[in-house]
């Protein structure tokens, strides 16, 4: 998977699923940049009431956590079972 860009649908497949595709460098990086904008405002700001307003993070997508599933090792006999009932 050399050379392929990376907003497209084999590499956001890879990266967690197609909620990625079109998520290259150059859009996390816009994305970041909104977020930082946004929080230096929030930071600088004067505010009437002396709190800041609540601003959205730019939404993203969300990578979906690897179950590990407790796989106990496979042994002799589950294997000679296995074979046994074809």
């Amino acid at each position: 998977m050399q050379r392929l860009p990376d907003t497209s649908l084999t590499v956001a497949l890879a990266s967690g699923g197609r909620e990625f595709f079109g998520w290259g460098q150059d859009r996390h990086l816009a994305a970041d940049l909104f977020d930082a904008i946004n929080s230096n405002t929030k930071a600088t700001g004067q505010w009437n009431r002396g709190k800041a307003p609540k601003i959205p993070a730019f939404p993203r997508p969300q990578t979906k956590p690897k179950v590990k599933a407790a796989k106990r090792p496979t042994t002799v006999a589950e294997i000679y079972k296995h074979f046994q009932r074809r």
